[in-house]
């Protein structure tokens, strides 16, 4: 008889136990899908999930990880690191509120994993960097205004260089021409001019 109530526990025992063990999980994301952020910002609204059994449970304590991407366009959590790990409440939710992003716009994935004794899932999150305002003038931009003004100034050095060359030659000509007319014709001594010499007088005195 004794055997019997024995056997008897073990077997309520163990019916408890398998029925307390999770056999699946189930996660989805209620808030914070699909959210768009801008460069260089924190993400405005916490990425919540909510993690269920396969009977649609709530899972308290079930552990869920967040990882981002290493590279392309990311972040980091508040932990300073590319992964995160919280806990579920009494509601089976996980909330992960601070996130820094950088400045590459473009689509990420958040991968999330939870889990709970021996069960597991696992789903993506799809986020989004804004791309920067069509106000924000590229660098480019701003390199060729000042060569551009420079080009010009150039031209109007040269064309001033050029003008006053011109003007230069013309005043040389001008200087040359009229110093060609003015200038006084060369004179020769003239030959018709001669020297007279007249016959020599001698006068003698009384002595």
């Amino acid at each position: 008889m004794k055997s019997i109530v024995f056997a008897a526990g073990l077997l309520v025992a163990f019916a408890r136990l398998s029925t307390s063990q999770i056999a699946i999980l189930h996660i989805r994301v209620v808030d914070g899908e699909g959210a768009i952020d801008a460069a260089g910002s924190h993400n405005a609204r916490p990425l919540t999930v909510e993690v269920t059994d396969e009977t649609g449970r709530p899972v308290e304590g079930a552990s869920v990880s967040f990882h981002l991407p290493e590279d392309g366009p990311s972040g980091t959590f508040g932990n300073g690191l590319r992964t995160d790990v919280t806990v579920t409440d009494s509601r089976g939710r996980a909330n992960l509120h601070t996130m820094q992003l950088n400045r590459t716009p473009g689509r990420f994935a958040i991968r999330i994993v939870a889990s709970k004794e021996n069960a597991r899932a696992g789903m993506v999150s799809f986020q989004y960097i804004a791309e920067p305002k069509n106000g924000a003038a590229p660098a480019s931009s701003s390199r060729s205004g000042p060569s551009l003004v420079h080009g010009r100034l150039k031209w109007v050095v040269v064309a001033a260089l050029a003008g006053g060359a011109a003007a230069a030659g013309a005043l040389l000509a001008g200087k040359s021409g009229s110093a060609a007319t003015s200038a006084p014709a060369s004179t020769t001594p003239s030959t018709s001019a001669g020297v007279t010499i007249g016959s020599p007088t001698l006068s003698v005195g009384k002595p």
